[in-house]
């Protein structure tokens, strides 16, 4: 303590870095890391620009309600952005803010109102981003990282015993709303491959507030294995693929008839006459999977049963892979 009574700041921030100013309160935090302190001052963007300008770290401030409006916040000459790892920006105005490269990570950006604001290749990881506005910001190569803030929150409180049901929800529901509001902006800025993700998330957080077990549930689920939601024709593929070999090697198994003889795998055959055995039944699953039906080989016994549900599979996938595929082309 100094002779006016001031001690050093007792805030650390994530790389254990001390703040260098004083507080005049025993054991206290300083005006930029006291979250009481009022920040709406016309002079608190001029002042920010020039801490930034001086290298101090920003990280840790507490910027509730300031008037941002327009602050210059790009470092120029370095490949690093200012470093404003959880300030807390509630409410902030950040209008036509220049906050390109910015490092946001773990800021608090609830209902902060960044219309015009150029936010371009800034890192949003951990973020909060509950009712942000992005109207007309530039929005292009944000690090969003893999998981909304409300997401993982829920995922912790899930383990929890109190409380647990209700909160979950509600913290699904503004994941839910995060993501719907990013997806639009991405789609229209012309971001389809932000957009799509961010729609995928949207539909996944919509369905964590349904009940665990119920229908509803397990079809949104099914949806999302098998196509992303329509964002994953890929997937689709793959599980067609799968589908058909699986189904070929069952045929192999029980047998199918073709030309008068059963077609089957058996040990005491050779490897080369099982694998001829093996083609001629992933061609029969090939063809009752696109519903071909050429009649050169038929299914036996229980293979009329597996033959049967494959085929309406295959009748319905192909279908979706043709609705998820000219939803992604025509993006």
């Amino acid at each position: 303590m100094d002779a006016q009574g001031c001690v050093q700041c007792t805030y650390v921030d994530y790389q254990g870095r001390r703040c260098e100013d004083s507080s005049d309160k025993e054991g206290g935090l300083c005006f930029w890391h006291d979250p009481e302190a009022d920040k709406r001052g016309d002079d608190i963007c001029e002042r920010v620009e020039a801490i930034a300008k001086s290298g101090r770290p920003l990280s840790g401030f507490q910027l509730k309600n300031a008037n941002l409006r327009n602050v210059h916040l790009v470092n120029r000459g370095c490949s690093e952005g200012y470093d404003l790892t959880d300030v807390d920006l509630n409410h902030a105005d950040l209008r036509d803010a220049h906050l390109y490269n910015i490092n946001l990570q773990g800021a608090c950006l609830l209902k902060v109102d960044a219309r015009y604001a150029n936010l371009n290749s800034a890192n949003l990881t951990r973020a909060n981003l509950l009712g942000i506005r992005l109207d007309d910001a530039k929005i292009e190569h944000i690090k969003w990282g893999s998981v909304i803030l409300q997401a993982a929150e829920s995922k912790k409180l899930k383990k929890r015993e109190s409380g647990r049901k209700e909160g979950v929800r509600r913290l699904n529901e503004e994941a839910e709303e995060v993501c719907r509001n990013i997806r639009r902006q991405c789609e229209l800025h012309g971001l389809q491959e932000e957009a799509g993700e961010f729609f995928q998330k949207e539909m996944r957080y919509r369905r964590f507030q349904l009940p665990p077990y119920s229908w509803q549930r397990f079809v949104s689920k099914t949806v999302d294995l098998l196509c992303g939601y329509g964002e994953r024709p890929m997937r689709v593929i793959a599980f067609s693929a799968a589908m058909v070999v699986v189904c070929a090697f069952l045929y192999a198994i029980i047998g199918v008839s073709g030309g008068g003889e059963i077609i089957q795998v058996h040990p005491e055959k050779g490897w080369q006459a099982n694998w001829g055995q093996l083609m001629e039944c992933l061609y029969f699953s090939i063809v009752t999977f696109t519903t071909l039906g050429y009649g050169d080989i038929a299914p036996v016994g229980i293979g009329r049963t597996i033959a049967a549900v494959e085929a309406f599979l295959g009748t319905f996938i192909l279908a979706l892979y043709v609705v998820v595929f000219v939803k992604k082309m025509t993006r």
